[in-house]
């Protein structure tokens, strides 16, 4: 059944390869489970009820994707999305978490009708194939900063040079002889050494040794008491409360078009990255059932709501599981069955420290990045656009800002160099869409 449905063997895979990926992926994403809930409980929402929502969403919109898109990629609430919730939204424009979740459940309807009539999907194939090899190699160098962040290879904040102190977020090297680094530059080693040598689980294998190394150094602790199953928390406090009261307002016209700006080109960005990746892309650079794709993150963004948590998106780190060989639904299956045990397994998986899961990003990393090669740096016009795009998205920490960057400078290139005939109607709209986004955020 499994054969006939995912069409393993017209995807070149097996069960066991997918599954393994999917496990991959599941390891390398699964700390949404706890750094969801510790954002939105900074909106006042109940982090216990978080817990169950974040894991219930996540596996709804996985299901979607594995039985409807078919597709080896992993959807949960949104990093940086959650963190607008409930900073901007909820603490600094003064609504109640009520009403953001109002505003999520309003774009996830949005989301569908413009997934019914196609817009989402014509939005991506009108992107230049460039842009799209330049969105997957930036998310490649993005994937890896955050796996060099959590590694505590690299830091961020501010920093001194001389008597001067710089401020902002400035990235420098961290401390060398730290635990954490030297487990990581260990689990990166072996991980490497097992790739080489064509072992389909060796990014998962690099995560577990990276775990159970970081055991004995205090950075990663087995369950108290041994406990490895236990009864997840009520839902309740959290689930179905929506406030329609306020919806009528300039506030929430600029929630919303912010929401469905950024969470729009997250999805686009990841779904181009994540295929380029696993190379489904076809001879003309389009996703394969894109419009399937973009309706499952629609639909699980819009119950994600009604459960208590924030917008839900396609994730980056679903790339740890293509590189493993995911390719097809089943992975998907896969990570989703594994939200869904999370709800009783939650102190096994939070074993897994952050830095455990660097290795994989690393090597995400680097793998993407080499779609770089694919890009024309001999046209100007085409590689500043697509240098834009890459550098972008590690320095703002987002995807959906590098994309802005990219095809806003596309266009006006395009447009100052005479060669307005090679952009697309659709890339006009797109691109003034965007540079809207910037002035009312």
């Amino acid at each position: 059944m499994l054969q006939r449905h995912f069409q393993l063997k017209e995807n070149n895979t097996n069960v066991k390869t997918e599954i393994l990926a999917g496990l991959t992926t599941f390891s390398t994403m699964a700390y949404i489970l706890v750094v969801n809930p510790f954002i939105l409980s900074k909106a006042g929402m109940d982090f216990n009820a978080v817990i169950v929502s974040t894991a219930l969403a996540s596996a709804i919109g996985t299901l979607l994707m594995a039985f409807y898109a078919k597709l080896p990629v992993a959807l949960a609430p949104g990093m940086g999305l959650n963190a607008f919730f409930a900073y901007t939204i909820v603490i600094g424009m003064g609504y109640t978490w009520q009403f953001a979740l109002t505003a999520v459940f309003l774009e996830g309807i949005l989301f569908i009708i413009l997934s019914l009539l196609n817009i989402r999907e014509a939005i991506i194939n009108s992107i230049p194939i460039h842009l799209k090899y330049a969105i997957s190699a930036g998310i490649g160098l993005f994937i890896a900063l955050i796996g060099l962040v959590n590694a505590g290879i690299i830091e961020t904040g501010m920093h001194h040079i001389g008597n001067d102190q710089i401020e902002g977020v400035i990235v420098k090297l961290g401390k060398m002889q730290s635990s954490s680094v030297l487990i990581v530059f260990a689990g990166l080693l072996i991980s490497a050494v097992l790739m080489f040598k064509k072992v389909k689980a060796a990014l998962l294998i690099g995560i577990l040794i990276s775990t159970i190394i970081g055991i004995p150094f205090g950075l990663a602790h087995l369950p108290a008491n041994n406990q490895l199953i236990s009864l997840p928390p009520s839902p309740a406090p959290v689930f179905g409360k929506l406030e329609f009261s306020k919806i009528f307002s300039w506030d929430m016209l600029t929630i919303l078009f912010t929401l469905l700006m950024v969470n729009l080109f997250d999805t686009v960005g990841t779904l181009i990255g994540c295929c380029s990746a696993g190379g489904m892309l076809d001879k003309d650079g389009k996703i394969p059932n894109a419009k399937r794709a973009l309706l499952s993150d629609a639909v699980a963004t819009t119950s994600a709501a009604v459960l208590g948590t924030s917008v839900v998106t396609a994730y980056v780190e679903s790339v740890s599981g293509i590189a493993s060989g995911g390719r097809t639904g089943l992975t998907s299956l896969t990570v989703a069955l594994m939200f869904l045990l999370s709800l009783f397994f939650a102190p096994l998986f939070g074993m897994i420290p952050a830095f455990a899961t660097s290795p994989a990003l690393i090597i995400v990393g680097l793998l993407m990045v080499s779609d770089a090669k694919h890009i024309d740096f001999s046209d100007i016009t085409n590689s500043l656009p697509a240098f834009l795009t890459i550098v972008m998205m590690p320095f703002t920490y987002s995807i959906a800002e590098g994309i802005v960057f990219g095809v806003t400078s596309y266009v006006l290139l395009k447009l100052m160099s005479g060669r307005y005939r090679e952009i697309s109607p659709a890339m006009y709209i797109i691109a003034a869409l965007l540079s809207i986004s910037f002035w009312v955020r």
